[in-house]
Formats: C-alpha cells, sequence, structure tokens
C-alpha cells in the first residue's frame, strides 16, 4: 500500500459531473466502476441527461462503456427522443451510431421524428430519415410528419420528408394554405390563452424564419410557444412536388 486513501466514486458524482459537463470526471468515475446505467433519485437515466445537456463527448464515453440507447429514463423518456427535441444533432447521431432505434417510442407514442417536427429541426429531421425512420409513421395523434411539418412552417423539413419519400402531399398542402391566411402572433396566442387562461402580458418576438409568442405574469415567463414563418414557401415546395401549377 502506497498510504492513499482508495479512489471511490459514486452515481452521486457521476451526474454531479454530468451537469457540469466535465468528461474527465466522467472518464475517471466509469473507470472506478460506476455503472454507465446509473439512474438519479428522480429515476433519470445517466445516457438521458447526457442527451438532453447536448453533451455528445460524454454521451459517447457513456455508450462506450455500455449504457443501452434505448432504455427508456424515469420509465417513459428516450435519450433519442430528448436529444431531438432539443435539437441536439451531434447526439443524436451518436445515440444512432450506437445501435438507438430511429422510430423507437417513448411514453405517449412520441418518437423522435415527431419532436424535430414539431420543433421544427431540420438537420435532426434529416439524420433520423438518413438512419432509417419512416417519413409516415404518424404522430400520437394520427397526423402525418409531413403535415406536422407544413403546420410547423419549416420549409427545410419538408424538403427533407419530401426527398425521403413522405406521403399525404394534398393534405399537407392544405394545412400550408390555411397557415398563409392566418395570422401567426394571434393563432400562437390564441392558443397559450386556451391553454393557461387570461390575463398577463404577451410578448412577440420575432426573427428571419419564424416568431414566439410569450406569456409573462408578474416578470416571468409562465410559458411560451414559436412557430416557423415559411408556410408560403411549403405551398410552393408542395406544389411542386404535385405537378401543381
Amino acid at each position: 500500500m502506497n498510504g492513499q486513501e482508495p479512489q471511490i466514486g459514486s452515481e452521486r458524482d457521476l451526474f454531479t459531473a454530468l451537469y457540469a459537463g466535465d468528461e474527465d470526471a466522467v472518464v475517471r468515475l466509469l473507470r472506478l466502476g460506476v455503472s454507465p446505467e446509473a439512474v438519479d433519485e428522480d429515476g433519470q437515466s445517466a445516457l438521458y441527461v447526457a442527451a438532453v445537456s447536448d453533451a455528445p463527448g460524454i454521451v459517447r464515453l457513456l455508450l462506450s462503456a455500455g449504457a443501452a440507447p434505448d432504455r427508456l429514463s424515469a420509465g417513459s423518456d428516450l435519450p433519442l427522443c430528448g436529444a431531438a427535441c432539443g435539437g441536439h444533432t451531434e447526439v443524436v447521431r451518436a445515440l444512432l451510431a450506437s445501435g438507438a432505434v430511429p422510430d423507437a417510442v417513448e411514453a405517449f407514442g412520441f418518437t423522435a421524428l415527431t419532436w424535430a417536427l414539431r420543433c421544427g429541426h431540420p438537420a435532426v429531421v434529416e439524420a433520423l430519415l438518413a438512419a432509417g425512420a419512416d417519413p409516415d409513421r404518424p404522430g400520437p395523434t394520427g397526423e402525418p410528419p409531413l403535415v406536422a411539418a407544413a403546420r410547423r412552417g419549416s420549409p427545410a423539413c419538408v424538403r427533407s420528408l419530401l426527398a425521403h419519400g413522405a406521403g399525404s402531399r394534398g393534405d399537407a398542402l392544405t394545412e400550408a394554405r390555411r397557415w398563409t391566411r392566418l395570422d401567426l402572433a394571434s393563432e400562437l396566442r390564441a392558443g397559450l390563452e386556451r391553454a393557461h387562461g387570461f390575463g398577463g402580458e404577451y410578448v412577440t418576438r420575432r426573427w428571419a424564419e419564424g416568431l414566439a409568442v410569450e406569456l409573462v405574469r408578474d416578470g416571468n415567463v409562465v410559458a411560451g410557444v414559436d412557430q416557423g414563418t415559411g408556410h408560403a414557401e411549403i405551398v410552393t415546395l408542395l406544389e411542386e412536388a404535385l405537378g401543381i401549377g
């Protein structure tokens, strides 16, 4: 013995390293025998936390150490879905490269593609489709992916779906045309009012490819929703795909 205390690592230490983004500490703890399948007090898996934190290096370390890419976190959430929802493309690619099933379903019938389309993340959409995700698999409400992309107002997502053979093109065109006739800010505000009741200030933010509406009460953002603004371009894309005009 050299007189030094043995190094001890715990699952709590692993999560501390995850939240700090400390790859060196993660490597050390895994070498000390901390399980890559560790869960925290809420049942969240280490891989899920790393995925939603957009930590591709740590995700790869956990996968290399034996973390199962499709293991549900807290009994309901998939790492691939969490990464897709956040638009974390490099994490999505790392999970897919390690065997994550592109069309795996988490709680309430959501897949990674459903999340990526709802949140308007075209790079994630393309990565999932290139890995074999079904471009026609309905979301949890039965809505075809191309219709969801048309509603979202993301031309890039629509292009990816069309390139991978997505159907329901007529329905998607109808949806895109409908949104070109609406005032987006008013529609988003109405949705927040239905979900959270009346009262408070609504703040609208705009950028080149979209807008967001936030509900503010007592100086705090209570809720928010955003939307792409590419519906007119989507109409053109779908009309061309359908041979219209």
